[in-house]
């Protein structure tokens, strides 16, 4: 459009997205960060890192014309080239290359748990704050859609007052998998609770606030296991709720997913959310993701059982794990909220370590 004394106007140019270098092929890498990756428009999947061949492979046949290089070293020598680092390497790896990308001015992503230690984790917001770049810890379970539907409930104050949180991480896996997730050497970070423990300490943390006390139980039960395989936390928030939360490789009956007792209500969620299989099988965010059938709903009510169909279905949030880096692209492009601080993390990481003292201990921590 021209007017006499204007120039023609011309249609914004599309902002090319933002180029992702991903460390880590592995389970994390693979099935969670490159998929959510490539569905996220306004990012690309530059570059891959792995070192095993088969890997290599799996890569370039699952993302096309992706670059892949087998170390860092080659990634950061391209660091005029990308946008975005994503650490989804072991977890020993975590500190280390973030430092590395945040002193190279990359902003970076960071797979759960962060840093082995609270201190490392605030260390590195410094560093983030200091340098001016951004910082994010991978936490997708704030995604699922067990979790936004009481993440609602919660809001909306139809359990009133929540007096008990349980929340539960549990499977039957007899037999050790190897790997670095189950070895004992404490420089590798493995041992259910950094792992699983990650996920419901940040989800009870955003529900119901700062803890003030710590009991954890944690165990060691199959033959030649070296880290935990069955950890429980008693959890006493601030605002007086108690958050009961299960962590296990070794439970033969699977309990609720949730079950939240509450002033006026309460509300039992058995089932986990769909995406990590969905993911697994190559699924991809689009019509109908995270949704799940109405058997699985949750049911909320008070003097009832819902094992014999007692009170009301709540239909499941779907979940979306494609908001996370959705959120990234966003902070990053216009200055939107960072969806997950370091400082969330190391918070969560504070539990952590009191519930490791407590259960070395046997002793309740104060925070």
């Amino acid at each position: 459009m021209t007017t006499p004394d204007s120039a023609p106007v011309s249609p914004a140019s599309p902002v090319p997205p933002l180029r992702v270098g991903l460390i880590g092929y592995g389970l994390a890498g693979s099935v969670f960060h490159a998929p959510l990756i490539a569905a996220t428009e306004a990012l690309t999947l530059d570059t891959v890192v792995t070192s095993n061949p088969d890997r290599q492979k799996q890569a370039r046949a699952e993302h096309g014309d992706v670059r892949v290089v087998p170390s860092p070293d080659e990634l950061f020598a391209r660091s005029a080239d990308l946008d975005l680092i994503v650490v989804a390497s072991p977890n020993r790896t975590h500190v280390p290359l973030a430092t590395r990308a945040l002193e190279a001015g990359l902003p970076v992503v960071v797979d759960k748990p962060v840093a082995g230690t609270a201190a490392e984790a605030r260390a590195l917001a410094a560093l983030a704050a200091e340098r001016g770049v951004f910082l994010s810890v991978f936490q997708n379970r704030r995604w699922d859609n067990d979790f936004l539907t009481l993440r609602d409930l919660v809001a909306e104050g139809g359990l009133g007052d929540v007096w008990r949180f349980e929340s539960r991480f549990e499977r039957w896996r007899p037999q050790l998998k190897g790997g670095w997730r189950e070895s004992g050497d404490p420089a590798e970070i493995g041992g259910l609770l950094y792992d699983l423990g990650s996920h419901l300490v940040d989800q009870a943390l955003v529900l119901f606030g700062p803890v003030r006390q710590v009991y954890a139980e944690s165990v060691i039960r199959r033959p030649q296991a070296e880290t935990d395989d069955d950890t429980f936390i008693a959890l006493t928030h601030e605002n007086g709720t108690r958050s009961h939360l299960y962590m296990s490789s070794t439970t033969a009956q699977l309990g609720p997913r949730f079950r939240v007792l509450g002033s006026k209500a309460g509300y039992v969620k058995y089932g986990v959310d769909p995406q990590e299989a969905a993911l697994r099988e190559d699924g991809r965010p689009g019509p109908g993701w995270g949704e799940e059938p109405e058997a699985l709903w949750g049911r909320l009510g008070a003097g009832e059982s819902p094992l014999s169909g007692g009170g009301t279905p709540v239909p499941t949030v779907p979940g979306t794990y494609q908001t996370y880096y959705g959120a990234v692209a966003s902070a990053l492009t216009q200055g939107t909220p960072n969806p997950v601080t370091a400082l969330d993390a190391a918070q969560a990481l504070d539990v952590l370590e009191a519930a490791r003292r407590s259960a070395a201990e046997g002793v309740t921590v104060r925070l």
